[in-house]
């Protein structure tokens, strides 16, 4: 117990990594604009494409797709797919109009 409690001396006035972690993201977030978020995004996705393979993306959308199959309903399944099917109808209008 006294080792718990220098630990917790220790520590008094000292932030969290929880804490650091949460205010940096916010002042991050007040000095960057949407481009910066996304060259960043854009960065982050080359460097983990050059680092795995067609296996590892193979691995990461069947443990997504099994992980959404368990939250949710035939409903979202309707639902999403009906949004995709208006998107493309747009996108396929749009194309046909620059032809």
């Amino acid at each position: 117990m006294a080792r718990n409690n220098e630990n917790n001396n220790d520590n008094r006035g000292k932030m969290s990594l929880e804490e650091a972690g949460r205010k940096g993201g916010e002042a991050t977030a007040k000095n960057h604009d949407r481009d910066f978020y996304k060259e960043i995004g854009r960065k982050g996705g080359e460097a983990t494409a050059k680092k795995h393979d067609r296996d590892f993306y193979e691995e990461i959308g069947r443990k997504g797709g099994e992980a959404t199959a368990k939250n949710h309903d035939r409903d979202f399944y309707e639902e999403i797919g009906r949004k995709g099917g208006e998107a493309r109808a747009k996108q396929d209008g749009n194309n046909n109009n620059n032809n």
